[in-house]
């Protein structure tokens, strides 16, 4: 009985323009109703024309009104239901399109009040509207492509047998340990003010005792910046796990590659051992993203040069991507810098590469997507397995042209007592960290994972320079509405 409801209910909603548009859709005698945002509204003497958009594709439905007078409720903006026959469009713009016969205006919109309805506005003008940016085509294609690019890469890792795995937002530990990392506190962790403390009664102040709060979990919490660890602690039952979650860093840089939340695409597997089966993953992940063929990511591309483009699809081609370590890649940029100057930042090995000497690698260097793989060890966490050179980690950095990092991943350092050695380096407490030692201690196996950013990728691929333009609601710091 409920599988028959639900079917009902879901087999009652009325088409949505995308369907109704959609090669093969049959015109219909019989009248339908359609729901939408009117984008525009043109009058002629005999006929008058609209165009509703309910924000599932990039293109709007024509409504063609056979009685002019039933637009003169419509404005730009407004929220109307339309009925009417689907017809076949005798002008070339559209296959589609509707013969209304009756209008229902179900939200006005005064069309001079309405933030949207401006000719002209800048990315800073959208940032101050966010909850209504998404009325504009670029920013719509941005949450549409977004939608469908998780679900090209979910079926990518269905199909090598990953298994989509919930993780904590809510953790005890920075994974990274960059101290870059967001308190969570409950109510009664939250010292009070001076005013509260005047106010607070003798009784109350005797059931404190004058001791500190305690912790609502017990101990410190914190918002996740990755998923990682407890990716690996499923990994070890499960094989191969990913995700798809926000992350969240309360580091304060404003540049275009930065938000304090963001979303992650992670995975981790067991029984791996070498750095470039992790990067093949990564590279048949990203090409799967790349090769999409849909309207909004042309929308989204219309206006970068033919070069670019040419870019995308030889990224997304079968030729691997270039491979190169870290130490040959400060090599370059040393032959570069002596040669002409060309960094603000000298190249120096045992030093991060800065993001123009990431940008240049992939750019000069490759031509394209690279891999910079075996970091210094002190550049990178102690998770990642230390090579047998002693001074590099089996790790790399997806580095893309116009961008620089797009993924981080490593082999997992799964000997106990490198682990151990490489908590000591960095100053950790084992003993907080005694559940990720276990997964070492039973049955531990050779595994290795990465973290792709997603605002990152879909910065890329559509050549949005701002990542804050790539998620509909951004935060960063100084700044969140909503």
């Amino acid at each position: 009985m409920f599988l028959r409801r639900s079917l009902a209910t879901l087999s009652s909603l009325p088409p949505t323009v995308r369907q109704l548009l959609a090669p093969g859709t049959p015109s219909s005698s019989a009248p339908i109703q359609v729901h939408g945002w009117v984008r525009s509204v043109r009058r002629q003497k005999r006929v008058a024309f609209a165009v509703v958009s309910d924000g599932s594709s990039t293109e709007g439905l024509q409504a063609v009104f056979p009685d002019p007078s039933l637009v003169d409720s419509l404005s730009k903006g407004c929220a109307v239901k339309l009925t009417g026959v689907l017809v076949d469009s005798p002008g070339a713009g559209q296959a589609k399109e509707l013969q209304v016969q009756a209008v229902d205006v179900v939200g006005e919109c005064d069309p001079e009040e309405y933030p949207m309805n401006k000719r002209e506005m800048n990315v800073d003008y959208l940032r101050d509207h966010c909850h209504l940016r998404t009325r504009t085509n670029h920013m719509a294609a941005i949450v549409r492509l977004r939608d469908s690019t998780i679900r090209t890469l979910q079926d990518y890792f269905t199909t090598l047998g990953f298994t989509y795995a919930h993780t904590p937002l809510i953790v005890s530990n920075d994974c990274e340990g960059a101290g870059e990392t967001f308190r969570v506190l409950a109510p009664s962790e939250v010292p009070p003010t001076s005013t509260a403390k005047q106010a607070s009664s003798s009784s109350s102040a005797a059931q404190d005792n004058g001791k500190p709060p305690e912790h609502f979990f017990g101990r410190p919490a914190y918002l996740t910046v990755s998923s990682q660890l407890h990716l690996e602690a499923l990994a070890t039952s499960l094989s191969r796990v990913y995700t798809i979650s926000p992350c969240f860093r309360a580091e304060r840089s404003q540049t275009g590659r930065h938000l304090s939340e963001f979303w992650m695409l992670e995975a981790e597997w067991a029984f791996t051992n070498k750095v470039d089966d992790v990067c093949q993953v990564v590279e048949g992940a990203v090409k799967q993203a790349l090769s999409q063929s849909n309207l909004d990511l042309q929308l989204l591309r219309n206006e970068l040069p033919e070069s670019r483009l040419e870019a995308f699809e030889k990224a997304a081609s079968a030729e691997p991507w270039t491979r190169i370590t870290y130490t040959d890649a400060i090599r370059e940029l040393e032959k570069a810098q002596s040669a002409s100057k060309v960094f603000k930042y000298d190249p120096i090995w045992g030093s991060p590469l800065r993001s123009e000497h990431e940008r240049w690698i992939a750019e000069q260097v490759a031509n394209g997507p690279a891999f910079v793989t075996d970091y210094p060890t002190e550049l990178k966490p102690f998770y990642m397995r230390l090579n047998d050179d002693g001074k590099t980690v089996a790790c790399f950095d997806l580095l893309v042209p116009h961008l620089g990092e797009l993924v981080g991943g490593s082999l997992r350092e799964e000997r106990m007592a490198s682990l151990r050695k490489g908590m000591k380096r960095e100053g950790l407490d084992a003993g907080s960290y005694d559940w990720y030692l276990d997964l070492r201690k039973f049955g531990g196996a050779p595994h290795g994972g990465f973290g792709l950013g997603f605002e990152r990728l879909m910065s890329w691929m559509t050549g949005v320079e701002n990542v804050r333009e790539c998620i509909p609601m951004p935060r960063w710091a100084g700044r969140m509405l909503l």
